[in-house]
């Protein structure tokens, strides 16, 4: 067999879908797949999807389906040979050479791979035997339950003295010393007479490939006094570090379902996060992200978010992935990064403060755009020109490594509108690029410059971030800008209902629906104002009544505002309704598409958090400026105003939303 299982899996891993169809057919993307005309019938109407995470195309109109291999025979009419001769070319794939050896070459993998299998049920079992009740202790500690034991497959390596267990026992399945070997079970040399088990007395965690089979394993130690806390299996026939992803199958799948792609750095992380819900969760094998892990993320979603330990550790590891990608960037194909608290990682998270808290990490994440800019400003000093052309000529340097020529000129577009608001910005004015359609920042984590605590006033003025400061404080700073001093974060409550709570609850109000799959989301939600909190009780109160039961939206909406007017929430209605300024928004209205109405509900939502995190991140930019005036911390305090005139600029497009919804619904 020339072309063996492996060659043609690293194909189609290396070429999407859409890449080899778009060559022939007009693509254009359509939620999470890609639809065009048929290429094999005439049709005036769009029926050909192609859905890149699960590898194959389908035609609607003439039934045909398949991977790219049966796209390239269907289209140019080429044997399954040529075929994948001419993808190979496409990929950049040498092709192999067409030798008897191929066939047994493929035979021998199989056979290795039956070898992984029988030692990840040897390690499972001795978890469960009276061997493993330290290794079951130590996955209780960490809340891994029996029930994800199994499902990762969880097992344990006997301790000392005990050097040749797992040997033993697959010798007795006739598996023979040089296949151990291969597999990276057994550690041999040629100054080792005896050839003896790679982990013992470890917590195994099995590694498997994209069909789900066994192909290595990370060992976490249980002394303290050993030389690697972690020991990864080796580089064999079936196994390269940089090349996989822990969870890939399951991450692979789950994304395609519409989960968020999250990066985390250990197995324990993976496994915590999928537990609380994030089903999208991979790690790098025991190293930084390589330019191979990295293609593979960018197959299963167009922006991964990195989630790392919010330590300087972290922090560096950050900007090591943030480099990595720069020179890969293409349109549409980026990161986010997420910073945990400090002296945390994703398992002390969930199990500390659960799947709250990091949905709030989650949701702040940041742009690679910004992770850049943060690093270059971070602990400078930019008080000379030449300090700032340095500034521009690193900043520049960067833009200039990314290879996608649309891609780069944006970059320079974006820094260089940066580099112009940072040190000669309009007095009052606004960005017209920072921050613009992201509604995701990290509040206060390491990323930012900063300095000491501190507590002082600032009675700054104009629009609702006052204006933005142009030049180093002559005095102390004082912290309390007029929207930093109204928020919750500073002295309590707001004095009125903001347009972006008061949609949130007129929305609910007009399709109790939205609470059926979102209350946890609903309930967990930051309102500033009491009386927001006190009508979203009662809405959630009223929901119990059954609304979402009724399978016409507009009695569901009635019956919402009839249960709201017997407990005498009519006077706090009517003060929302007020401060909506565009009744079209959300208005009592009926036969509302769901779709769209979900859309809407989602960006008024992601652009709430938004807010709410920007609040946090210029407490910490105002104190941090107060306590160390330096260039550094100004340049922080102007992005982060900066950005929230971008998101308060933002708000104008809610008045939009109404088109959204009023071409769906009726007005009252």
């Amino acid at each position: 067999m020339r072309f063996t299982p492996q060659f043609l899996d690293e194909l189609r891993a290396r070429l999407s879908v859409s890449e080899v169809v778009g060559k022939r057919v007009k693509l254009k993307k359509a939620g999470r797949e890609w639809k065009g005309l048929s290429p094999f019938q005439q049709e005036k109407t769009p029926s050909f999807y192609v859905n890149d995470q699960k590898g194959f195309y389908h035609d609607f109109s003439s039934g045909k389906h398949g991977d790219i291999i049966n796209f390239v025979m269907e289209t140019e009419g080429l044997p399954f040979g040529e075929a994948v001769e001419r993808l190979a070319n496409m990929a950049g794939l040498p092709l192999p050479a067409a030798t008897p050896d191929a066939a047994r070459h493929e035979q021998r993998r199989r056979t290795l791979h039956e070898v992984m299998d029988l030692a990840a049920k040897f390690f499972a079992e001795t978890l469960a035997s009276r061997l493993g009740a330290k290794a079951r202790g130590y996955l209780a500690d960490r809340a891994i339950s029996p029930a994800t034991q199994l499902q990762f497959r969880l097992g344990y390596a006997p301790p000392p003295p005990e050097r040749f267990a797992l040997k033993e026992h697959l010798g007795k399945q006739g598996v023979s010393v040089e296949d151990m070997i291969e597999t990276g079970l057994l550690v041999a040399g040629n100054d080792i007479p005896v050839p003896y088990d790679r982990f013992r007395d470890r917590v195994m965690f099995p590694i498997t490939d994209l069909r789900g089979r066994v192909i290595a394993f990370g060992g976490r130690a249980l002394e303290k006094d050993v030389p690697a806390k972690y020991l990864n299996s080796p580089e064999t026939p079936l196994f390269h570090k940089g090349d996989n992803l822990y969870n890939h199958a399951t991450a692979r799948k789950a994304t395609h379902d519409g989960a968020a792609l999250i990066v985390v750095e250990g197995y324990v992380d993976v496994i915590a996060m999928v537990t609380a819900g994030f089903a999208g969760a991979v790690a790098p094998l025991g190293t930084a992200l390589t330019e191979s892990q990295l293609a593979l993320l960018w197959k299963m979603a167009d922006e991964p978010i990195l989630c790392f330990d919010g330590d300087k550790a972290g922090q560096k590891a950050a900007y090591r992935a943030a480099d990595l990608a720069l020179p890969f960037l293409a349109p549409g194909k980026s990161l986010r990064f997420a910073l945990l608290p400090e002296g945390q990682d994703p398992d002390d998270l969930v199990r500390t403060s659960g799947r709250g808290a990091v949905e709030e990490v989650i949701a702040a994440a940041r742009p690679l755009a910004d992770v850049i800019w943060s690093r270059e400003l971070e602990g400078g000093s930019f008080v000379t020109p030449e300090r700032r052309a340095a500034l521009e000529a690193r900043i520049n340097e960067l833009s200039n490594g990314i290879r996608d020529e649309v891609v780069r000129r944006y970059y320079r577009q974006d820094l260089a509108e940066r580099l112009q608001r940072t040190f000669a910005p309009e007095s009052g004015g606004r960005s017209g690029f920072a921050g613009r359609g992201n509604f995701h920042s990290q509040p206060g984590r390491s990323f930012q410059p900063r300095g000491g605590g501190g507590a002082n006033r600032f009675a700054g003025q104009g629009r609702r971030g006052g204006p933005i400061p142009t030049s180093l404080p002559s005095g102390p700073y004082q912290a309390a800008s007029p929207q930093l001093a109204a928020s919750p974060i500073m002295r309590g409550q707001r004095s009125a209902i903001s347009r972006r709570e008061a949609l949130i609850l007129q929305s609910l109000i007009n399709h109790p629906w939205l609470l059926h799959d979102h209350l946890e989301e609903v309930a967990a939600l930051e309102l500033a104002h009491p009386e927001a909190h006190k009508l979203r009780a009662g809405i959630i109160a009223a929901f119990a009544n059954d609304h979402h039961h009724s399978p016409d939206p507009s009695e569901q909406a009635e019956k919402m505002r009839a249960d709201l007017d017997r407990s005498g929430f009519s006077p706090l209605l009517q003060r929302v309704e007020r401060v909506i300024t565009t009744q079209a928004v959300f208005g009592a209205r009926e036969g509302a598409a769901r779709d769209d109405v979900l859309a809407t509900w989602n960006q008024l939502v992601a652009l709430h958090r938004q807010w709410h995190s920007l609040l946090r991140e210029l407490k910490d930019a105002e104190l941090a400026l107060g306590e160390d005036p330096s260039e550094a911390n100004l340049a922080w305090l102007r992005d982060v105003k900066a950005r929230m005139a971008e998101v308060d600029g933002t708000e104008a497009l809610i008045e939009g939303f109404g088109e959204l919804s009023g071409r769906f619904q009726k007005s009252v």
